[in-house]
């Protein structure tokens, strides 16, 4: 199987309030973009919109080189937010949900399940809208990745779980005993790997009921912090990839330190991207766009 990666789900720009400039990002399209940076090759299903920021975004991911043939177009806004840098930390003021990624159905087709086979790796969010999609992705026996970002319940952990092999939780506002039984509950549920971040504090990772702790890279000179948990499950990604082989074995007899190796390359690697402004860049000035056709 090739060595290359797919992320399915959402893109935005996020609209820095206080600059005047905006930047493409959203969960997946950072996926696929911190990939590309990290030499992988990508691939993108995402739905656009058929304005002018859903242009904007295409033009930066052709410039990036990810293929994004599968995607799909709406008519509609394409999805945004709205945020400011507060002492160098990013702020969400607001966003319109996607855009008409909430709107619309995936419906994913016998192409595009013969399209997503070619890949070792599908990554998702809870931003997708994707979890009825789950059980049919499931099905094409590719690795699933999922970030619940710092959103989930018992009833959407026992929806999500059971389909995807890694759970990205964010878990900065738990105390140690309630980070542990929520990542505890998703490795019960199905996921294979956990892993806890908690910013500056590091990250745990639940690997066959072993607890593995890496500590944050801590930098002086951090510009801005968009972008900082989805370049850190990126890399560890990408990592533990590269130490497989190109083929994720779940039953590896190293499996663990493989992990731990994992976890240092996501930190090292988020800790370079709290340097650039925006999730990765591309900044513009920000635009009001709205369908050419509204």
């Amino acid at each position: 199987m090739p060595n290359k990666v797919l992320g399915i789900g959402d893109n935005v720009v996020d609209k820095y309030v206080n600059q005047g400039i905006m930047y493409p990002g959203g969960n997946v399209l950072n996926f696929c973009a911190y990939s590309k940076m990290l030499k992988q090759d990508a691939g993108m299903i995402t739905k656009y919109g058929d304005d002018l920021i859903a242009d904007y975004v295409k033009h930066v991911v052709k410039r990036l080189g990810i293929d994004d043939s599968q995607s799909r177009s709406f008519y509609g806004d394409n999805g945004f937010s709205r945020v400011e840098l507060v002492n160098k930390d990013r702020n969400f003021l607001m966003s319109n949900k996607g855009g008409v990624s909430k709107e619309k159905p995936w419906n994913f087709t016998l192409e595009d399940e013969d399209y997503i086979r070619q890949f070792s790796l599908i990554h998702t969010s809870l931003n997708s809208y994707i979890e009825q999609d789950l059980p049919q992705l499931s099905e094409l026996h590719v690795p699933i990745s999922f970030d619940f970002s710092v959103r989930w319940t018992d009833e959407y952990l026992a929806q999500v779980c059971p389909y995807i092999d890694f759970a990205f939780m964010s878990t900065s506002h738990l105390s140690k005993a309630d980070r542990e039984a929520e990542m505890k509950k998703a490795a019960d549920l199905g996921a294979k790997i956990v892993i806890g971040t908690m910013g500056e504090k590091g990250s745990y990772a639940l690997v066959n009921n072993s607890w593995l702790y890496e500590p944050a890279v801590v930098i002086d000179s951090v510009v801005d912090t968009m972008g900082a948990g989805d370049s850190y499950l990126t890399a560890l990604l990408q990592k533990l990839l590269s130490l497989q082989g190109g083929t994720f074995n779940f039953f590896s007899q190293n499996i663990e330190d493989e992990v731990q190796k994992a976890m240092r390359a996501g930190a090292e690697f988020s800790a370079s991207v709290c340097q650039m402004n925006g999730a990765f860049g591309f900044g513009t000035k920000i635009f009001e766009a709205v369908s050419p056709l509204s």
